[in-house]
């Protein structure tokens, strides 16, 4: 087995790994670092899925980083056009060398008396390696880029189409002038919607219940006003903030006064596609609006499909399949040539790998988060995680500013190894978040936890974070440094 050792590990090529890596480089230029990519090729989210009209349901103003404008057209922008930003972002930066391809962690092994990680990682067509780093860096995203989430559907051999998940739509698959159907309701399904209708015969939304739908403008006008006028660098700072500034106050608005936020979306929605059309069955939410993602449709193009006739939404229960389609729990029958099974991801928390602490396996479920990217007794660990209320970027960017800024503290008082100390029945732990979307509830046990209180709370605002992670003291009593 080959032996390495670096400063830093990153796992991950993702939207996070190339964020950290860049931040890394300008903040720590002294220390060394790789980056290790499970797949052959970089962008993680924006090169695994390929399905028809793949986007960002955020701006990439607040998608983006903040050290490199966006400069596109369009602030919704497309999946294709989002992989490129970040090709363009690792080449500008000299990242994209220093990812290794193929390298998948298999085990990541804590010593205390080495004050060092040792990483196995297997490599395709390359004997195993073993990598020694005294930090590691987590960006490995939140779901299983192997498989997504597959009910067990009564039936299924039966049915004569063709059966895809959107995680592995191929350029094979030939859906124009065929009836399609979609099941799902989330981002995926009002995204894959829209863009089959433009050659699909007709296509079907089905879904057990309905997601809260927004029309959004794909591009932001005062953005591009503003690089016509003051240039790309300050354009994007001012809609960074607008477009955060409004997405937290939307936010706040729905969980504090959900009654009148429901109303207010339903009105909109009722706006887009007439007085005759059945909001209440097909686009009112069983939960309180931001209880899960809001869907968010770029120029209401799902409500221009719905109304050109070209997509329709039936809101039912699958029994079954069938030879033709799918059999509904209210008898009625969908006739179908191709089936699309938007029904969510599964996630892959931190506790799918194998971790242990100077011997001591850690189990996912166990560990109690700290400020939202390391765990109560993990030591020169940072796993970064997005928010699920906002860009993924917007805690991305701080929690890398905030790795800096511990590896710079430690290399300036000497320490080793810093780690987060917990005493577990101080205070009671609560689940790791309240979001009630099936992937979140399915993957539950295998989560980690959180605090009732600061630095053991999870935050998801952005302004908290950005006090915590990039001004706070280092030292809080909580963070316990040693050589």
């Amino acid at each position: 087995m080959a032996d390495e050792t670096v400063d830093v590990l990153i796992v991950g090529a993702g939207l996070s790994g190339i964020g950290a890596a860049c931040h890394l480089q300008k903040r720590c230029p002294d220390r060394s670092f790789a980056i290790v990519e499970a797949r052959q090729a970089l962008g993680g989210t924006w090169d695994l899925f390929r399905y028809p009209g793949v986007r960002s349901d955020s701006d990439m103003y607040t998608l983006g980083y903040s050290f490199r404008p966006w400069t596109g057209d369009k602030a919704i922008a497309e999946g294709p056009a989002i992989l490129q930003y970040l090709r363009d972002t690792a080449r500008e930066h000299g990242i994209e060398e220093r990812i290794r391809y193929g390298h998948r962690l298999r085990r990541a092994a804590w010593s205390s008396a080495e004050a060092a990680w040792t990483v196995d990682i297997e490599r395709d067509a390359a004997e195993p390696l073993r990598l020694r780093c005294a930090f590691l860096v987590m960006c490995i995203g939140y779901y299983d880029d192997a498989e997504g989430y597959m009910p067990a559907f009564e039936g299924r051999e039966r049915f004569a189409g063709r059966i895809v998940h959107p995680q592995h739509w191929t350029e094979d698959i030939d859906y124009a002038g065929r009836r399609v159907v979609v099941i799902g309701s989330g981002a995926t399904a009002v995204t894959l919607v829209p863009a089959l209708a433009e050659r699909a015969a007709h296509v079907t939304m089905l879904q057990r219940s309905p997601s809260y739908v927004l029309s959004r403008p794909s591009a932001d006008p005062v953005a591009r006003w503003l690089q016509r006028v003051a240039g790309p660098g300050p354009a994007h700072a001012v809609a960074r903030w607008k477009n955060l500034l409004m997405a937290m106050l939307v936010f706040r608005l729905c969980r504090r006064r959900p009654r009148q936020a429901r109303e207010l979306m339903l009105k909109l929605v009722r706006r887009q596609l007439g007085p005759d059309y059945d909001v209440d069955r097909h686009f009112t939410p069983r939960y309180d609006p931001w209880e899960q993602r809001l869907c968010l449709v770029p120029d209401g193009d799902l409500f221009k499909a719905i109304r050109a006739g070209r997509a329709s939404i039936v809101t039912d229960r699958i029994e079954r399949f069938t030879e033709r389609g799918l059999q509904l729990a209210s008898g009625a029958e969908l006739e179908a040539d191709l089936v699309v099974t938007a029904t969510g991801l599964k996630l892959r928390p931190l506790g799918a790998f194998e971790f242990s602490v100077d011997g001591r396996p850690l189990v996912g479920s166990e560990l109690v988060s700290y400020k939202g990217l390391m765990f109560g007794g993990v030591p020169n660990l940072v796993s970064i995680f997005g928010y699920t209320n906002a860009s993924w970027t917007l805690k991305a960017d701080l929690a890398s500013v905030f790795t800096c800024r511990l590896l710079r503290h430690m290399q300036r008082t000497g320490a080793r190894e810093c780690r987060p100390r917990l005493d577990p029945s101080a205070m009671p732990l609560a689940p790791w978040t309240d979001f009630s979307s099936g992937y979140f509830q399915r993957a539950m046990d295998q989560l980690p936890r959180q605090g009732a209180k600061r630095p053991w709370k999870l935050n998801q605002d952005y302004l908290s974070d950005l006090m915590s992670l990039r001004f706070a003291a280092l030292d809080d009593g909580v963070m316990r440094f040693s050589a």
